[in-house]
């Protein structure tokens, strides 16, 4: 069995109806959402079944809301198939969906994934209060380029997403001076996107120092299964490690490229990508084509794969 790895989405893959086949499909499915609205105290999944959009993308919303969907999709895909642990060589999420990843090894249950993702947007949204900024998305330009323009202008590099897609974060007058030279240097585009703030930047160093003082009151076990950490692009297994992961990655760049290249050639050939939406897919394609990513988010995904014999459905 050729080996796998398990793929978790962040904001943005959020959509109003997103897990709704697999909570009236999977009891699973619906345990994992029934918990979410216990732990939380209101009912997210009213949110994420019906809406509206605009509070269901509010970070402090979103966040909480991804990570359930991811955990559902999961739950789900376990239960259909003989879940094959010893051919998942890694697992991987982009920011946000690291703690599915965390939950899917083993680091954490998805209580307490829950729970710091809870206060991990808590304190994401109300650092944007106090540091305002913005993030905005470069198109088809080299990294190298884009890192000495943030330099110039005193931006940061928040997203190394794939080839030709970089996103950039910091001050609102640092991002809008970027975009000027950026454009100027042939960028085909640069857009803004809709966030509340300059995430995955120095501005949110306030906000990793406050979570870090939360995180520490959490055990962290080994992992089960090696996880690959947004900040080094490396895989880990040790708590220690991966904790301080964990406080670096909310003001450090996401080294999503880096880290599906180092899946490549450590030899994994199919990718699973489990949660909502299919923005890890595309971002793949365009960073090696050779690689084969399936998608496990909705209910018609997990019966295609219950109905094959072998995990690489």
């Amino acid at each position: 069995m050729k080996p796998i790895a398990l793929l978790f989405p962040g904001q943005g893959s959020q959509y109003v109806g997103m897990g709704k086949d697999l909570y009236e499909a999977f009891p699973e499915s619906k345990a994992v959402f029934d918990t979410a609205d216990k732990v939380l105290g209101f009912p997210l999944t009213k949110l994420c079944l019906e809406g509206p959009l605009e509070e269901l993308t509010r970070t402090k919303n979103c966040q909480p809301a991804i990570l359930t969907v991811s955990i559902a999709a999961l739950e789900a895909f376990k239960s259909g198939i003989r879940y094959p642990v010893s051919s998942i060589q890694y697992t991987a999420g982009l920011s946000l969906g690291e703690y599915a990843a965390l939950v899917a090894s083993g680091v954490i249950d998805f209580e307490e994934a829950l729970r710091l993702v809870s206060k991990r947007a808590q304190l994401m949204e109300e650092e944007t209060r106090i540091s305002p900024g913005k993030m905005a998305a470069v198109l088809g330009l080299e990294r190298k380029v884009v890192e000495d323009i943030c330099a110039q202008a005193g931006a940061q590099i928040a997203n190394l997403n794939c080839p030709g897609q970089i996103v950039i974060s910091g001050k609102t007058e640092a991002v809008e001076k970027a975009k000027a030279s950026l454009l100027a240097s042939g960028a085909k585009r640069v857009i803004d996107l809709e966030v509340s703030g300059a995430f995955h930047s120095s501005l949110m160093k306030e906000a990793a120092a406050k979570f870090k003082v939360f995180l520490d009151s959490f055990t962290l076990k080994k992992a089960s299964i090696p996880i690959i950490s947004n900040v080094s692009a490396s895989p880990t297994q040790d708590a220690a490690v991966i904790r301080e992961n964990l406080f670096r990655q909310i003001y450090s760049a996401v080294l999503w490229e880096d880290t599906v290249r180092f899946m490549a050639g450590e030899g994994v050939k199919l990718l699973y990508e489990i949660g909502p939406g299919s923005v890890l897919k595309g971002l793949i394609r365009k960073i090696d084509a050779s690689l084969e990513v399936k998608n496990i988010g909705n209910a018609q995904e997990v019966y295609k794969c219950v109905r094959r014999s072998k995990i690489h459905c």
